[in-house]
């Protein structure tokens, strides 16, 4: 993988609180993020041949194959990284507890003698370093990871909804870098039917439970529920639960 620049995905984990941490617990955590990080690239048929890590101290850079399907990162392996994080939670006290947040970006990146750069990597370590989804990790107490993906792995993976992949579960936010740069990206949080957390603004219109707010006076302007749709699928409506709609040039939104 050396050599010129290459296409990657590129995924960096980071752990949630890590600095606060006193420097034994530092290991231990250090040393329990990369065992349940190990394991679920097995147990999702990542194989380590098509992963080069990085370690950054307080997390992990990972640039993996272009191909290698970004369904596999998104899908089996974010889920078995969850799964393993609850596993090790169960013998773990509070102050040895992993919470991470995770980032998914793609683009060329390239190797020298000391490590890796390109832009997409830059855009990646912001991402996962964005105070939305830290914010989404607070309001999610329950939660053992908290991921974000770039509006590109969006459009171009997660919108289709292949196997394992749920579109409904993620919502979209906007960052601004410390330079000034605005990077638009899509958050979820496993097992959670939407993050929380989120501005309104930023979650197109949601309150912080997650959940898109009703509209009161369409919902009682003629006796029956209404819902004004924001996306594809409307999560969580008055009548309850995820609806498809179809949308009329004129009139109502019809559930």
């Amino acid at each position: 993988m050396a050599g010129e620049a290459a296409h990657h995905w590129i995924v960096v984990l980071d752990i949630e609180n890590f600095s606060s941490r006193r420097d034994p617990v530092q290991r231990r955590v250090r040393a329990a993020m990369y065992h349940v990080l190990r394991d679920a690239m097995e147990r999702a048929g990542l194989a380590a041949a098509d992963v080069v890590s990085e370690d950054r101290g307080d997390g992990v850079l990972m640039l993996v194959r272009s191909t290698v399907s970004p369904v596999l990162i998104a899908g089996p392996f974010l889920r078995e990284l969850d799964e393993g994080l609850g596993e090790y939670a169960e013998g773990a006290n509070e102050d040895h507890a992993v919470r991470l947040r995770l980032a998914l970006h793609q683009g060329l990146a390239e190797r020298d003698a000391e490590g890796w750069s390109g832009d997409a990597v830059n855009t990646a370590c912001r991402i996962v370093d964005a105070q939305p989804l830290r914010d989404v990790l607070v309001a999610a107490p329950s939660a053992r990871t908290v991921f974000a993906v770039s509006d590109e792995i969006h459009r171009a993976v997660i919108r289709h909804g292949h196997r394992g992949i749920d579109p409904a579960a993620y919502l979209p936010c906007d960052f601004a870098t410390k330079h000034g740069e605005t990077i638009s990206i899509w958050i979820t949080v496993p097992g959670y039917p939407a993050p929380p957390g989120l501005p309104a603004k930023a979650s197109g219109g949601a309150p912080h439970d997650g959940r898109p707010a009703p509209d009161t006076a369409e919902a009682h302007r003629d006796g029956r529920p209404h819902v004004t749709q924001h996306a594809d699928t409307v999560q969580g409506d008055m009548v309850a639960g995820d609806k498809n709609v179809t949308v009329h040039n004129t009139g109502n939104v019809r559930l």
